[in-house]
């Protein structure tokens, strides 16, 4: 018997797609939008992952995943579309994140990009896509695609987590705001809190990118009215609260979306905001004297392994020391430094001895230390006579150059 249907889904996408197909919004139009829908979803990690499986199950009919890193074990915790099987062989996470969406979803196309998101490769990137999702963890990538979406003409789902918190809001759709509308500049790179500095929960990134996906399908089922454009939606995961806001319009004054803009082809993103597409956890360069650093293979040689009298002083934050911590070490996280009980308390300890124990200071990199070291010169009684020292490249350094055994986090 032949059956009249007024589409062209087929049964094995009514029986798949069904809770959609019923969903007021969304219906037969709304589906058959999602299946010719193409979305580029820059970032395989903690937000990319829920961003590209829910649109894989809502049946996006192209998805496009770009990342240039490999799976490691220690992005599991949140990357829930990587497997310990994907880390141990180092497999690219495009890769692992596309045969995820597959596998729970064969009927769509996913492509994996295995490559940088850079200002060479993203406008041929952005102009194969209908829209755009920024789950990058970096500065310099949150310029660019706006930039590239802006220029491409494309909406761009932006979201973004730390810690506790989430945020995400739409840029580029409707006669709304981009990101420079809001963020003509980029912030100091030191002020900028990174993930694998201050972490982040699994469930945070979850959230804030289930939402991503939902801002995309509202977007491509044109349910206009609902869309984040010129709103922002903060999550406080630990208050377990919502709060949407209206934020500042788009600004004639732009420079990529305004009147007259100044920006028309993509610029050198890691130059503009003094810092790398990437949040990885690196070593930094030094920025102070050279007469005040010591290198990691210094210390042990002429400190340690001497057995010279010393005041290593780690000021990492706690949770990061009772990770882990080199031997007789004590903890003072930075942010307390300048508290006078502690600069008594290191007076006192270093007098303790005559004369004078020299100061190691130590971090997880070797950013803070430095600025550690300028603190105590400032700060302690007859400072030019005290030998005080960064350890230089911090315990990623120490964990590298002395001892692999040293836990990296």
């Amino acid at each position: 018997m032949e059956y009249t249907l007024g589409h062209q889904l087929e049964n094995k996408q009514i029986e798949r797609y069904a809770r959609q197909l019923i969903t007021p919004g969304v219906g037969v139009v709304g589906q058959q939008c999602l299946l010719k829908t193409r979305v580029l979803v820059v970032g395989a990690g903690g937000l990319g992952c829920p961003v590209a499986l829910y649109l894989a199950g809502a049946g996006i009919g192209c998805i496009g995943i770009v990342d240039y890193d490999v799976v490691e074990i220690g992005n599991l915790h949140r990357q829930i579309g990587h497997s310990e099987r994907a880390a141990a062989s180092c497999v690219a996470k495009a890769k692992s994140l596309a045969a995820s969406c597959m596998g729970l979803n064969s009927d769509i196309t996913v492509v994996a990009h295995e490559l940088t998101f850079t200002s060479e490769t993203a406008m041929q990137l952005v102009a194969q896509y209908d829209i755009v999702v920024d789950a990058s963890d970096n500065v310099a990538t949150r310029y660019l695609v706006n930039d590239a979406a802006v220029l491409s003409k494309k909406p761009l789902v932006s979201g973004s987590a730390l810690k506790w918190d989430g945020q995400i809001t739409v840029y580029n759709y409707n006669n709304g705001p981009c990101y420079r509308c809001l963020f003509p500049s980029p912030p100091p790179a030191e002020t900028v809190t990174r993930c694998s500095d201050g972490g982040v929960l699994g469930p945070i990134v979850g959230v804030v990118g289930s939402l991503q996906a939902l801002e995309v399908i509202k977007i491509a089922t044109n349910n206009v009215e609902g869309v984040l454009s010129g709103r922002l939606m903060l999550y406080d995961g630990l208050a377990a609260s919502f709060k949407t806001v209206r934020i500042r319009t788009k600004q004639a004054t732009c420079v990529v979306c305004g009147d007259q803009p100044s920006v028309t082809a993509l610029i050198d993103y890691p130059q503009f905001c003094s810092s790398p597409y990437s949040d990885k956890a690196t070593k930094v360069d030094d920025r102070i004297d050279a007469s005040l650093i010591l290198t990691c293979q210094e210390f042990k040689q002429q400190v340690l392994d001497a057995q010279a009298a010393h005041l290593l002083l780690d000021v990492r934050p706690k949770q990061q020391f009772d990770i882990c911590s080199l031997p007789l070490s004590i903890n003072i996280p930075i942010d307390d430094l300048t508290k006078a009980e502690n600069i008594n308390r290191i007076e006192q300890l270093v007098k303790s001895a005559d004369p004078p124990l020299p100061i190691y200071v130590v971090c997880r990199r070797g950013n803070k230390s430095q600025d550690a070291t300028a603190i105590l010169r400032q700060r302690l009684t007859d400072a030019e006579s005290l030998a005080i020292k960064h350890i230089k490249d911090g315990l990623l350094g120490w964990s590298e150059q002395v001892d692999q055994a040293f836990p990296i986090y």
